[in-house]
């Protein structure tokens, strides 16, 4: 095999290890504050981004803090933003 097929591979096998976690975090995210799936994944999306961290990192903050354990401030207050800016979002599309 190549190094390039080597290198994707790993990457799909990190992938589908990573999956079960976002897919919980989805659903905690979906319980948490009524939204859809495809919402769930945006705010998990922004917090990524703006936190500057992987999305299986976020993904697992988010099922950790579901069991009791505080998320860390700075992502609290990402997603706080991430859940304010989907909540905009609908007031205008219901508005408009």
């Amino acid at each position: 095999m190549t190094t390039e097929l080597l290198r994707e591979k790993e990457q799909l096998k990190h992938a589908m290890e990573s999956r079960p976690v976002i897919d919980m975090a989805r659903g905690v995210l979906m319980t948490t504050f009524a939204c859809r799936p495809d919402e769930a994944w945006d705010i998990l999306v922004a917090i990524s981004q703006h936190a500057n961290l992987k999305l299986r990192v976020v993904a697992e903050a988010v099922t950790e803090a579901a069991t009791g354990q505080p998320m860390p401030t700075d992502l609290t207050d990402h997603l706080a933003a991430a859940v304010q800016m989907r909540q905009t979002g609908r007031e205008r599309q219901s508005s408009g």
